[in-house]
């Protein structure tokens, strides 16, 4: 006699949104499959995780953008949100910065989603910053940075601290940086996924932990 196995329960598909500026979006990536988005995906599937990917990241956009980015956005379980350069490049008031993003995480975890902030890179190892600015620019970039965390933990979300480790591998390797010497090319965003994918792993788990 065959004993039966029960019925097979299909996987849920995790709803994976990545929102933000270029470096969400995967400008200078030399494929759509070498962005930051689609790298994380491939990780997520490889670790057993069927997974749905929404990109709404525009090129340009600095904190500001975040609420009419959270307005597009289809529901989601997970979420990445890449801000911060674009803000400093285009110099919004660090206050209003963090404040905007804060109201962008806020608007998400009362969705339901979980939320993975990348913070403002440290643009010191970018080509065009002249030696002699570069600590100077590392601090603004470490003030800005400081005030995103406290604002996207204040309204609920997780911060990947990975700006220092990824700003010493950039200013050792320029085949990191695309053609533009400002964007990272497809080996730069393997390096970003690579740093930023334990912590969205740990957010994924976390997620199923609390529904089972």
């Amino acid at each position: 006699m065959t004993r039966g196995v029960g019925p097979v329960v299909p996987a849920v598909t995790l709803r994976f949104l990545v929102l933000g500026d270029s470096l969400a979006f995967g400008t200078g990536a030399a494929s759509p499959q070498h962005t930051l988005g689609a790298r994380l995906t491939r990780t997520l599937e490889r670790a057993g995780e069927p997974v749905e990917l929404q990109v709404v990241a525009v090129p340009g956009a600095t904190s500001l953008d975040l609420a009419a980015q959270v307005r597009r956005a289809a529901a989601a379980d997970v979420a990445l949100l890449v801000v911060g350069a674009n803000d400093l490049t285009r110099q919004v008031p660090p206050a209003k910065s963090a404040a905007a993003l804060g109201a962008a995480v806020r608007e998400l975890r009362e969705r339901g989603t979980q939320v993975l902030v990348v913070p403002t890179p440290d643009l010191s190892s970018v080509a065009w910053v002249p030696p002699a600015f570069r600590t100077v620019v590392a601090g603004i970039c470490d003030q800005l940075r400081a005030r995103q965390t406290l604002a996207a933990e204040a309204a609920g979300g997780v911060v990947a601290p990975v700006a220092p480790e990824l700003s010493a591998r950039f200013a050792e390797d320029p085949t990191l940086f695309s053609a533009d010497r400002f964007h990272p090319s497809s080996a730069g965003y393997a390096l970003v996924a690579d740093a930023v994918a334990p912590h969205l792993a740990e957010l994924v788990a976390q997620r199923s932990d609390d529904a089972a």
